[in-house]
């Protein structure tokens, strides 16, 4: 079985998809199923954004509280 990519809209077989899901609080906020180069995509998008921005300092300033 394929399906498209939530991304590219290529087709993609089961065994090479990855389904991303974001949750926050329990409740999904974004579910997308990608192919590979979409999913590597993805990460580094995620990496990009999610990383510690370095200070005029040269410190970084990171709060991330964990419940």
């Amino acid at each position: 079985m394929s399906d498209p990519c939530d991304s590219c809209s290529q087709s993609v077989e089961d065994a090479l998809a990855r389904d991303v899901r974001l949750q926050v609080d329990r409740s999904t906020v974004d579910n997308q199923r990608l192919c590979p180069t979409c999913f590597a995509d993805w990460i580094t998008r995620y990496k990009e954004k999610m990383s510690p921005k370095k200070s005029d300092s040269g410190t970084t300033d990171s709060e991330i509280i964990i419940d």
